[in-house]
C-alpha cells in the first residue's frame, strides 16, 4: 500500500456509497426512517448511536429520526417507503420528494415527526389505500403501513397529526400519481384516486404552522436521484486523488452495476449494509449471515470485488452480532462525525459541521441520496485536501493506523 500523508479521513456514504481520506474516512449506506446513534451519541428513539470520525455519507437513512426537543429546526415530519425490488428509501423530511425509478412503486410507507418542540404533545398517523385490498387501518410514529415485501401498489394515502399540540400545524401531503403529482392534500383528506387503477409512485409531506397555508412547492423526479448525485461526488474524488467507502443495501447492488464498478475502478470500497436494510442485532446467527453473505456475493457478482467490511443499519449491533459478523470476517464501521444531513438537508451545515471537528482519524458519516449532500461533498473534498487530509477507504485508513480484527466495531483510526 502506497504512504499516506500524516492526516488521514475517511468518509462513509449511506445510500450505497462510502469514501475514504487520509486523515478522514466517508461511508455511505442505506438508513431507514431517521437517524441511528450509538449508546454515546443522540440519535433516533430506541436506536444505538454511531461513532463517527470526519465525514460520512450514508445511503440509506438508517433509522427512525430523533423526536427529542430542538431548539435549532422546527417540527418536521420525517418518512420513507418501500419501492417495488428495491426496498425500503432513505428516510426524507418536510417537502423531500420520495420517488420511485421507471419499474417501481410505493407499496408501503411509515413515518414519524423529529425536531418535537420541548413541552409538546404530537404525533402523527397514517392510513394507506393497497391496489385490491383497499383502505388499511391506521398506523402511528414509525410504524410501517402497506404491504412491503409484495407486489401491490399503494392507490393513495392520508395523514394527520395527533395530540393536544397538533392544532398548532397542518400536515401537508401529496402522492406521485399517473404521471404528475397531486395537489396538496391536508390533515387527514385523501392524497390520490382509489379504485382506478392508479398507482402511487412517489410520496413528498410537510408540516406547516396553522393556518400557515401550503409549503412552497420544490423540484421532484421520478428518476433515481442517487445516481447524478453520486456521479458528481465520484468526480469530485477522481478529480482530487480522493477515495470513499460506499456501504450498499444489497436490494440495490443489481441496478446501480455500472456505477458500483466505477467506484472500484476509481479505488473506492464498496462495502455491507445488509440486504434489506436489517437490524442486526435483531436478527438470529442464521439472519445475520444470510443478510451479510447476500450483499457480498451481489457485489462481488456485479464487479468481481467482495465487500470485507460491514455498517450495520442504524447502528444497531451487539455482543451477539459482533461475534456471528467475528465468524464472517468482518469488522463492523461506525463513525466519529456525524453530519445530520438526511434530517437539515442543508449544504452549507453539513459543510460546517465537518470542518468544524475533523481531526486525524475521523470517519464521516453522509448519505448521498441528498441534492444537499452532494453539494457539500464537491465543496469538502477539495477544501479538505487543502487542508492536508489523505481522503482514503475505511480499510485504507485502518490498514495504516494498525489494521482492523473481524468481530470488533471501530468509530475512528487515530
Amino acid at each position: 500500500m502506497r504512504k499516506m500523508k500524516s492526516r488521514v479521513l475517511a468518509v462513509l456514504m449511506a445510500a450505497g456509497m462510502i469514501f475514504t481520506a487520509q486523515g478522514m474516512t466517508v461511508l455511505a449506506g442505506t438508513t431507514g426512517i431517521g437517524a441511528a446513534k450509538t449508546a454515546s451519541q443522540t440519535g433516533g428513539p430506541g436506536e444505538v448511536k454511531q461513532e463517527i470520525g470526519t465525514v460520512t455519507v450514508d445511503d440509506t437513512q438508517e433509522t427512525s429520526g430523533e423526536t427529542g426537543q430542538n431548539t435549532d429546526t422546527p417540527l418536521q415530519v420525517n418518512y420513507s417507503v418501500y419501492f417495488r425490488n428495491q426496498g425500503w428509501s432513505d428516510p426524507a423530511a418536510d417537502n423531500q420528494a420520495l420517488s420511485a425509478s421507471s419499474e417501481s412503486w410505493v407499496t408501503s410507507m411509515k413515518a414519524n415527526l423529529i425536531n418535537i418542540p420541548s413541552g409538546a404533545q404530537i404525533g402523527v398517523r397514517y392510513k394507506v389505500n393497497l391496489s385490491g385490498t383497499g383502505w388499511l387501518d391506521w398506523k402511528a410514529d414509525g410504524v410501517e403501513n402497506g404491504g412491503a415485501s409484495a407486489e401491490k401498489p399503494l392507490e393513495a394515502i392520508a395523514m394527520e397529526l395527533t395530540g393536544s399540540s397538533a392544532a398548532s400545524y397542518d400536515l401537508y401531503y401529496k402522492v406521485y400519481q399517473n404521471g404528475s403529482w397531486t395537489d396538496w392534500a391536508v390533515n387527514g383528506a385523501t392524497a390520490g384516486t382509489e379504485g382506478a387503477g392508479l398507482r402511487v409512485d412517489g410520496i413528498k409531506a410537510s408540516i406547516t404552522a396553522k393556518d400557515a397555508g401550503a409549503p412552497a412547492e420544490t423540484a421532484s423526479s421520478t428518476v433515481d436521484p442517487s445516481k447524478p448525485m453520486i456521479a458528481r461526488i465520484l468526480d469530485s474524488l477522481s478529480q482530487y486523488g480522493g477515495r470513499a467507502t460506499f456501504f450498499m443495501v444489497g436490494t440495490n447492488v443489481p441496478h446501480n452495476g455500472d456505477v458500483i464498478r466505477r467506484m472500484v475502478a476509481q479505488g473506492c470500497e464498496v462495502a455491507n449494509h445488509t440486504n434489506d436494510h436489517k437490524y442486526i442485532s435483531k436478527l438470529s446467527s442464521d439472519g445475520i449471515v444470510s443478510q451479510v453473505s447476500a450483499v457480498n456475493q451481489k457485489v462481488a457478482a456485479v464487479c468481481g470485488v467482495s465487500p470485507v467490511v460491514m455498517r450495520p443499519p442504524g447502528g444497531y449491533v451487539d455482543a451477539h452480532s459482533l461475534s456471528v459478523l467475528g465468524s464472517m470476517g468482518m469488522p463492523a464501521i461506525m463513525w466519529s462525525i456525524d453530519t445530520r444531513d438526511w434530517q437539515h438537508r442543508n449544504a452549507q451545515r453539513t459543510i460546517n459541521n465537518v470542518l468544524s471537528q475533523v481531526k486525524d482519524g475521523d470517519i464521516i458519516l453522509m448519505h448521498d441520496i441528498y441534492d444537499a449532500t452532494a453539494d457539500a461533498a464537491v465543496v469538502l473534498i477539495p477544501e479538505l485536501t487543502a487542508r492536508g487530509y489523505q481522503l482514503v477507504t475505511v480499510s485504507e485508513l485502518a490498514a495504516a493506523r494498525g489494521g482492523m480484527s473481524a468481530g470488533h466495531k471501530y468509530s475512528q483510526f487515530r
